[in-house]
């Protein structure tokens, strides 16, 4: 085999015979040695992970992105993967085998341009990880408009704890794993179950399918589905035909867990199902019963006790739970190693306290996730305490003002709510509007920390809401109010 060549993971590449997939995994490791990857958008958390995942399996990989910024570039550097900043032309004097796109790069991207003009060879991340990584073993698949990354971190958590095992690409990082991929099981041995978060995002320039109709899984947890991605989808209807095409592509031996709760997860499935399916959130289903024990066909299996707090968690949970069931991990095993779960970075995460103010970081950014956090927060905090809401409309979807006419209502239930409006096109403000007076908006991060650092006191929660890095406002949050005198 030439160095530029690798053996389609799953069978010998001589006889074409299927192998055991613990031996497809072997076969990748050792005929894919000599490859080389360079990433294009490697900095993004799905391509990163690709990268951790590809230098894993014993690949040189290389990439870049426009920014090459942390934590990804932090984490890529230490598995000594080389980073390049920006898109030039001459990365093309790399040579690399396959240059793998991720889905931020365009047409008129000048590397990109450079590829095609030359013929050399390219493919999707997705595409990249279903021929190399997935392909042989028993995929477990989390898609879902929300919750996708908490619940791909709970399965594979558990997968770990109770003696199973898989490798795992998550789009954030359980810091129970420290890492958001991994190519084989905790122990290093490998491994023939792999949990992947599926995205509904579009693969590639190339390629507009959803990411997970590549992803070929056993075991389909759908979590829920709501209209999101504005940029790429139409309407509801669009995302509901992504979904199906994913249920397509289970096979009829494999299994779909499945929001029973959900309307639009219920048309999905309305359009056609060949495998077998398990509700959760429903009596008919898995359901928590009135004294909270979990229940499923009549069986109880005890109590979660869970650190992370709010109902889309326990919902979460119960679908890791079922998905792990499908694999063979008892549910009472299950549920005792859920109470050990540490969380996911970046979901209510507490990033410090001054003065006796808590700041706090977050990944919502569609209205239903924005009013879950805030919910689980008052929850989980001491009676009389302010939950003070900053949020940055940054996802593509809220750029575009999609969601506008949601935001008061899913930012109600906090005492106050700040949002941010650099990078948006809208009136923010007049969209708050319903909010009257404990409604604010600044066009500045500087701006927006003064006038939280002036209004805070002891006892505040300020959740602070947006899918990217926010102008660093949390560092600056804490700098500022410990320079602050509070009076008690």
């Amino acid at each position: 085999m030439r160095p530029n060549e690798t053996a389609a993971v799953g069978y010998d590449s001589q006889t074409s015979f299927l192998l055991d997939p613990g031996d497809a995994q072997r076969t990748l490791c050792s005929a894919s040695l000599f490859m080389h990857l360079h990433i294009l958008g490697i900095c993004g958390t799905f391509m990163g992970g690709v990268a951790a995942l590809a230098r894993e399996a014993g690949h040189r990989v290389t990439g870049c992105d426009a920014n090459v910024y942390p934590p990804m570039s932090e984490q890529l550097a230490a598995l000594g993967i080389d980073l390049i900043s920006g898109y030039s032309p001459d990365q093309l004097a790399l040579e690399p085998d396959v240059f793998v796109i991720g889905n931020v790069v365009s047409r008129g991207n000048p590397l990109m341009e450079a590829i095609l003009d030359h013929g050399a060879r390219y493919m999707s991340g997705p595409q990249w990880l279903a021929e190399n990584v997935l392909r042989g073993r028993h995929v477990l698949a989390v898609a879902g408009t929300h919750g996708k990354t908490t619940t791909t971190s709970m399965l594979s958590f558990i997968l770990d704890r109770c003696g199973v095992g898989s490798g795992f690409l998550i789009g954030g990082v359980a810091k129970d794993h420290g890492i958001s991929a991994r190519l084989h099981g905790k122990d290093g041995r490998a491994s023939t179950h792999f949990v992947v978060e599926a995205d509904e995002y579009d693969t590639a320039f190339f390629d507009k399918r959803s990411k997970f109709v590549h992803y070929g899984p056993r075991t389909a947890i759908l979590n829920n589905l709501e209209y999101d991605h504005a940029d790429i989808f139409p309407d509801l209807a669009a995302i509901e035909r992504q979904f199906h095409h994913l249920v397509r592509t289970v096979p009829s031996t494999g299994r779909i867990i499945h929001n029973g709760t959900s309307a639009a997860l219920g048309n999905v499935l309305a359009m056609g199902c060949w495998s077998s399916r398990e509700a959760f959130g429903v009596e008919a289903g898995w359901h928590f019963t009135a004294d909270a024990n979990l229940d499923f066909a009549g069986e109880r299996f005890g109590k979660l006790k869970l650190s992370m707090p709010g109902e889309h968690n326990r919902m979460n949970a119960m679908a890791a739970i079922a998905a792990a069931r499908h694999v063979g991990v008892a549910p009472a095993a299950a549920l005792t190693a859920l109470a050990d779960f540490s969380g996911v970075r970046r979901r209510l995460e507490l990033r410090g306290v001054v003065s006796g103010v808590h700041v706090y970081d977050d990944f919502a950014h569609h209205p239903t996730a924005i009013e879950a956090s805030i919910a689980a927060l008052k929850q989980a905090i001491p009676a009389g305490n302010r939950v003070i809401a900053v949020f940055e409309p940054r996802s593509n979807t809220m750029k575009q003002g999609a969601m506008r006419a949601a935001l008061p209502a899913s930012l109600a239930a906090a005492d106050l709510c700040f949002a941010y409006s650099g990078g948006v096109n809208w009136d923010v403000a007049d969209a708050l509007r319903p909010l009257g007076s404990k409604a604010h908006e600044s066009k500045s991060v500087e701006a927006l920390v003064s006038e939280l650092v002036r209004i805070a006191r002891p006892g505040d929660h300020l959740l602070v809401m947006s899918n990217g890095g926010f102008g660093g406002i949390h560092a600056k949050l804490l700098t500022a109010l410990g320079g602050l005198s509070i009076a008690l």
